[in-house]
C-alpha cells in the first residue's frame, strides 16, 4: 500500500511533465494529507500544504500512486468513484493525459 511519501516522490519524478498543466492542483489524500502542486511556476513546486487550487482531486494515496505510475487509468478511477474532482474538469483531463 502506497503512502503519501510515495506519491510525493513520484510527483517529483514527473514534475517536468506537470508543467504542461499550468494550474494549481490540490491532491487530497485524506487521511494521509494534502499535496499542493503549483504548475504555474517554473520549476513546478510540490509541497505538503493546503491552499487555493484550480482543481482538487480527492482519492487515497494508493490509488493516486497507481495513477501516477500508470497502473490505474484515471478515468476508470473517476467513473468507479475512487477519485473525485472539484473545480476544473479541464485541468483534471490534462492530468489524465499525462498519466495514461
Amino acid at each position: 500500500m502506497a503512502a503519501i511519501d510515495d506519491v510525493e516522490a513520484q510527483l517529483h519524478e514527473v514534475a517536468d511533465r506537470l508543467g504542461a498543466v499550468d494550474a494549481k492542483i490540490k491532491l487530497d489524500l485524506s487521511p494521509d494529507g494534502i499535496i499542493l502542486v503549483d504548475a504555474t511556476k517554473s520549476p513546478v513546486t510540490i509541497e505538503r500544504a493546503d491552499g487555493e487550487a484550480d482543481c482538487t482531486i480527492t482519492t487515497d494515496a494508493d490509488a493516486m500512486a497507481q495513477i501516477v505510475d500508470g497502473s490505474l487509468n484515471p478515468m476508470f478511477a473517476f467513473m468507479s468513484g475512487k477519485l473525485k474532482v472539484d473545480g476544473s474538469l479541464g485541468i483534471a483531463q490534462k492530468l489524465t493525459e499525462l498519466f495514461s
